[in-house]
């Protein structure tokens, strides 16, 4: 017989004697189909449980971590700037199916005028059901939780679990991360893991998810068109498929339309806010002056976490829109690496870092060939001697960083402004009070109070401005007021009543 040929089968009805009157050379009898069981097959969930077990396990040790560090700023009473206040305020008016209308902003000021975000309304919901401040820290948080397990899948293929595990790790606390969660909530939270989860599928060639992820981001922030349209040649190079050059369209049409036309119809001014800030004449026409210790030391940072071999793999073109714009401006805050700005940077170098061991160990380099195998080394002893000078450091030092020393004063305070009324107030405590108030920010030509409550120790106002009653003249002449609280440098007045 031949080892191609099919094995002998036995009938089913072999053996058995034919019925009474038909003749034994009668054909034999087709047998009737036996219901034979397949092989038993991995089960999908399964395998996809074990796949994402160590994935899920980095992300939630992220997000616990970072959460940890938000809730500790939040006891303390520790807040950066209006920002966090602004995008409560926002997810406020969402979470009651409204315009997003921000008075912290402006009087009737539509935050969609001052930068193109509509993927935001996803913070609705969540707002509904936790209707609190900190509650969009913790939505930071778990999204910085998600890039971080994102990564670590896209790691652990291609450098086992224990080291894939740690670059994981690296990522989801690295200095980017860390600084925008000590700088408290950003629209760019959105952007880390859909930047993660767009390369690491193009590292699986998984084309339709890295285009999906990739082109939402047009609807994160206006900038982050121009982001796209760079991923969108990346991945038709990536994947010989020049019809996924649709996302370069998509970006940079999403990138016009949002600044030509959006910005400027909801905006105040009539115009892109921060379109200003962008002189590319001015600074080309200089081009050593674009030089800054500051930039420098963003760059140098993004190849020290990656053991450099980030710069073998064409994903850090991706980086080069928000680089531009942020080193081309002449706002001297954007360049260094410090508050939100380079959280998207980190995950195009993370999967860039990823992309250039894989090709290096596939190339002709041989010095590149054996260096990729410690390229994660490298970049995981960086990312532990950053450690010490970054904001997550502190919780080894709760009491000197987080004491909350002015606590009590500051609830003291609030408890004197009751629920629904409409306060004017400073940094300081304007994310405590945005939840349960209709808050304006000071800054702005603001309507006649309710309340008016200023921090004169870490709220902004000008030390010049002297006491709440003085800064209520200067907001709203020929308006008396009366104090009702001062304590610790927070003071509450209202008007008095006619």
């Amino acid at each position: 017989m031949s080892s191609r040929d099919p094995a002998p089968t036995v009938s089913a009805d072999e053996g058995v004697p034919a019925a009474a009157g038909e003749p034994s050379s009668a054909a034999p009898v087709e047998p009737a189909p036996v219901d034979v069981p397949a092989p038993p097959e991995p089960h999908r969930s399964r395998a996809a449980a074990r796949t994402w077990a160590l994935p899920v396990g980095v992300g939630v040790l992220v997000a616990a971590l970072f959460t940890l560090y938000s809730l500790a700023q939040w006891r303390a009473y520790v807040v950066k700037s209006w920002d966090l206040g602004i995008f409560t305020q926002l997810a406020q008016r969402y979470a009651a199916l409204e315009a997003p209308v921000v008075h912290i902003k402006g009087p009737e000021y539509n935050l969609l005028g001052d930068h193109f975000h509509p993927l935001l309304v996803l913070l609705g919901p969540v707002y509904a059901a936790f209707p609190d401040a900190f509650t969009l820290l913790v939505v930071q948080n778990v999204l910085f939780g998600v890039a971080a397990a994102v990564v670590t899948w896209a790691a652990v293929p291609l450098l086992g679990r224990v080291v894939g595990a740690l670059v994981g790790v690296a990522f989801g606390l690295s200095w980017g991360l860390q600084h925008a969660v000590d700088a408290q909530f950003h629209e760019i939270a959105f952007a880390v893991p859909l930047l993660a989860i767009s390369l690491a599928a193009a590292l699986r060639e998984r084309w339709r998810t890295a285009a999906v992820a990739a082109a939402l981001l047009v609807l994160v922030k206006e900038d982050l068109g121009l982001t796209t349209a760079v991923l969108g040649v990346v991945l038709a190079w990536r994947a010989r498929r020049p019809a996924l050059l649709w996302l370069t369209a998509w970006g940079v049409g999403g990138f016009l339309v949002a600044t030509r036309v959006v910005l400027p119809l909801l905006n105040p001014d009539g115009e892109w806010a921060y379109g200003s800030r962008l002189d590319l004449v001015a600074a080309l026409s200089d081009p050593v002056g674009l030089y800054d210790p500051a930039k420098g030391y963003t760059l140098w940072l993004l190849v020290v976490v990656t053991g450099a071999i980030a710069l073998r793999s064409p994903f850090v073109l991706v980086a080069g829109p928000t680089l531009a714009w942020r080193f081309l401006s002449e706002e001297s805050g954007y360049w260094a690496p410090t508050w939100h700005y380079s959280a998207v940077l980190l995950p195009v170098a993370y999967l860039a870092m990823l992309d250039g061991i894989d090709r290096a160990r596939r190339g002709r380099v041989r010095w590149l060939r054996r260096y990729s195998r410690y390229a994660p080394v490298v970049g995981l002893t960086a990312s532990l001697m950053l450690l010490p000078q970054l904001p997550l450091w502190q919780l080894t030092n709760p009491g000197l960083h987080f004491a909350g020393l002015r606590a009590q004063a500051a609830r003291d305070a609030m408890a004197v402004v009751p629920d629904g009324a409409v306060v004017e107030t400073d940094v300081g405590l304007m994310s405590y009070l945005v939840g349960r108030t209709d808050v304006y920010y000071l800054g702005n030509d603001n309507p006649v109070p309710e309340y008016l409550l200023i921090d004169r120790q870490g709220g902004g106002v000008p030390q010049e401005w002297g006491d709440v009653l003085q800064v209520a003249q200067i907001l709203h002449p020929g308006v008396p007021f009366e104090v009702l609280h001062a304590r610790d440098g927070y003071e509450v007045a209202r008007p008095l009543e006619d």
